[in-house]
């Protein structure tokens, strides 16, 4: 694996929230960091992997060794990988997309469902600066819980134990054991204490 030039500082300006201007050296770093993220997933994704073996992807893919506790079903795809990280006992289902340029922090104990989707960029609303992208983190407590099919939007905060609904369109920041459902996400309950 070659290093990517520039993916430091690169991480520096997303994690500090700066617009990634098209066409500069930190949007040529963030694309070949992309390319690499697509290798990667396509070994992941291209047969049966043991759970080590997908552990050993996933850190590769991360920059970070991954817990041993963590768990994954493929496929899985990131279109950056750098910028994520992992409780111990997170559980991941098939099918998850992570756009990650942001940062996407999982805490432990948190089982992402089928098909989720978390999204960490925005592209700017001016037609000639549309490729300029806007990072946000997403932050996801522990112990969180997210049905089959939950979309996250830039710069949310799930807090712990949450329960995030099947289908759920994520838009604002969800409190500690909330029950949220539908699009937008509204809290419609609170988890029981125990």
């Amino acid at each position: 694996m070659a290093e990517i030039e520039g993916l430091d500082d690169l991480l520096d300006a997303l994690n500090a929230g700066e617009t990634i201007p098209e066409g500069s050296p930190h949007h040529a770093a963030m694309h070949e960091a992309s390319q690499e993220s697509l290798r990667i997933t396509a070994a992941l994704n291209g047969s049966c992997r043991s759970p080590d073996e997908v552990r050993a992807l996933m850190s590769e893919l991360t920059g970070r060794a991954v817990p041993e506790s963590f768990r994954l079903f493929p496929p899985f795809s990131a279109d950056f990988g750098k910028n994520i990280r992992f409780g111990d006992d997170v559980f991941i289902n098939s099918g998850c997309r992570f756009q990650d340029q942001g940062g996407i922090d999982i805490g432990s104990g948190s089982l992402i469902g089928h098909n989720a989707v978390i999204t960490t960029l925005n592209h700017d609303m001016t037609p000639s600066r549309r490729g300029d992208m806007h990072p946000a983190r997403v932050v996801i407590g522990r112990g969180v819980w997210f049905g089959a099919g939950v979309t996250v939007l830039p710069g949310v905060t799930i807090e712990d134990g949450a329960v995030v609904g099947a289908g759920a369109v994520v838009t604002k920041n969800i409190p500690a054991g909330a029950i949220v459902v539908g699009v937008p996400a509204k809290q419609v309950g609170q988890v029981p204490e125990g």
